[in-house]
Parts: structure tokens; C-alpha cells; sequence
């Protein structure tokens, strides 16, 4: 997983309200269980007509925000099941954060396991960033300082720390499950030495 410090970006702006994660992801595409090649399918039923053709007004077909970063989105974003599919989706388009005044905690979770920086905002703060998106200009985004820089205002975050340290340094459960290996490793050699014949396979 990628290491996450700062982001800058031109956000796109979706305020639609209880986005689902079969809105992000539609069913048909979860047969994959690799994380690349989710993208071109992401919100699927919106960017593509019923012919298959792209849809020119939906915001991420459209120029700057089909290279947007940042997503700033409405209520209740990322509802529904809980398949991961839908931040690999997210991430494999290039949205690495989401911006939203509330999110569903499966999906919330999923994020941080996946590189992508999920922010909790009052809905009167997340209008002031969209004003940015409408005129196209660069928001920044700085993780270790939890801060979120439009024009000359700064705007702190909430974050957990743990979370915060894990997107940082690029840990994933694989990775967090690795920097345990030294401990594993000498409690099994403990077992090995103490208790001989839990380990004898003869």
C-alpha cells in the first residue's frame, strides 16, 4: 500500500445523499479478486448510458475532474454491502480521498486498509471546498497536520491515530500482520525449546 502524506488536487464535487456501494461498484463487476482494472467501471450506472456510451455531463467524464483526486461527496456515502470492491474501484480510478459529513463504517474501515483517506466534514465547510471544484482549483490536503488548505483557510480534521499512522507509513493488515514476524518467530522458538512435542511431527 502506498505511503499517504499530502494530496493535491482540483475535487470533484457529487452531492448526491446514501451513495451505495453497488452505486460505486455495480454487482456484475465483483467477480475479480484483483484490486487493478475496477476503474473504468466505477459508478458505472451513471458514467454510461444503456448502450454502453458515456454518459458527457457526469462529473467524472468530464475535464479536470476525470483526473480528480478527491472526491467530495454527500450523506451516508459508501451504504449498503460490504464488499471491499468499492474503495479498490475508488482508488484504481485515482481518488485517494473522500470527503463526505458521514460515511457507512464498513466502507469508512475499508479505506484505510486500501490507501484511501476517508474525512468526516460539517456539510457548511464541505460547500465552502466545493465553491473550489465549480471554479476548478486545487485544494491540499496534509495528513500528518490533519488539515485541509482552500484558498488562504486551513480546516482541521478529526482523525484515529492508528488509522492515521497506518495510511501514513503505508501499512496494510498484511503489512501490520509482517512487523509482527520477529515476535512470532521467537514465541514459536520458545514453544519449540519448552515444548518440545507440540511441534514434533514425528
Amino acid at each position: 500500500m502506498e505511503k499517504f502524506n499530502k494530496l493535491k488536487s482540483i475535487p470533484a464535487y457529487m452531492p448526491l445523499l446514501n451513495i451505495d456501494t453497488d452505486m460505486i461498484i455495480p454487482k456484475q463487476f465483483l467477480k475479480t479478486i484483483k484490486r487493478t482494472g475496477l476503474g473504468k467501471n466505477l459508478f458505472f450506472e451513471m458514467r454510461y448510458d444503456e448502450k454502453g456510451k458515456i454518459i458527457k455531463d457526469f462529473i467524472f467524464n468530464k475535464k479536470p475532474f476525470n483526473e480528480s483526486k478527491i472526491l467530495l461527496a454527500g450523506k451516508n456515502f459508501g451504504c449498503g454491502s460490504s464488499r471491499e470492491h468499492a474503495p479498490w474501484a475508488l482508488l484504481d480510478f485515482g481518488i485517494k480521498c473522500v470527503i463526505a459529513p458521514s460515511f457507512a463504517d464498513i466502507f469508512y474501515n475499508n479505506c484505510f486498509k486500501n490507501g484511501i483517506l476517508p474525512i468526516v466534514l460539517n456539510e457548511k465547510i464541505i460547500q465552502e471546498i466545493a465553491e473550489y471544484s465549480k471554479r476548478e482549483e486545487n485544494i491540499e490536503i496534509k495528513l500528518e497536520s490533519q488539515e485541509i488548505l482552500f484558498g488562504n483557510k486551513a480546516v482541521k480534521f478529526d482523525l484515529d491515530l492508528f488509522k492515521k499512522k497506518c495510511l501514513l507509513e503505508g501499512l496494510d493488515d498484511i503489512a501490520l500482520s509482517l512487523k509482527k514476524l520477529p515476535n512470532i518467530q521467537n514465541y514459536e522458538t520458545k514453544i519449540k525449546n519448552s515444548k518440545p512435542w507440540l511441534t514434533n511431527n514425528d
